[in-house]
């Protein structure tokens, strides 16, 4: 009888958790998400058509290197979000290809903006930003509250790391990426929003 009920629990589990990622996995966008608004490409990027576009939310605070940032403040440029960890083999892969791409178009009208989360402490992500010579900002959100502020449920949210948004000169939520970006694929997403300017 013990035996009987412990097979049940397991596959009783797996139902619930099968039943709860076939809620969420159907919209990439986070809940209350439109698909129709979006398309992804076969890159894996999802962009949002200019009309469709919702602003980012507010993101401002500490960087790594103890000065304030409020990304409002960069209205009128676009700009890359790419929120990584330095214990992310896929942050450390694609790391040489932000800053390449950020000194190429820095001055085109685009900035760079890093959202470092999930970190213990400063120090592990002070010395990545040094060992990949990272000349941009990042905001400190060990906790995630910015994240979670900044792209409301809805939009297109970062939902793994890496992750990178593009937001348009408005502010608003234009492209995203799930996944670790070449030079060229990160280009291509930039390219995209500034072409619709």
């Amino acid at each position: 009888m013990h035996l009987g009920r412990a097979l049940h629990l397991p596959l009783a589990a797996a139902l619930v958790t099968a039943a709860a990622l076939s809620l969420t996995g159907c919209d990439n966008s986070g809940a209350g998400g439109d698909r129709a608004h979006y398309v992804t490409d076969a890159d894996g990027i999802s962009t949002v058509r200019k009309a469709d576009r919702q602003p980012a939310g507010a993101m401002k605070g500490e960087t790594l290197d103890g000065k304030r940032l409020d990304v409002a403040d960069l209205r009128g440029k676009v700009v890359v979000m790419n929120v990584w960890g330095s214990w992310c083999v896929p942050c450390r892969a694609e790391i040489p290809n932000f800053v390449k791409v950020a000194k190429a178009v820095k001055g085109k009208g685009v900035e760079f903006v890093g959202i470092n989360t999930r970190e213990a402490s400063r120090t592990q992500a002070v010395a990545f930003e040094k060992d990949f010579h990272v000349d941009y900002p990042s905001l400190y959100d060990p906790t995630g509250k910015l994240v979670l502020a900044g792209f409301p449920k809805g939009t297109l949210n970062p939902q793994t790391l890496p992750s990178t948004i593009v937001l348009d000169q408005d502010g608003k939520i234009a492209a995203r990426s799930l996944q670790g970006l070449s030079e060229e694929r990160l280009r291509k997403m930039i390219d995209a929003v500034l072409a619709d300017t």
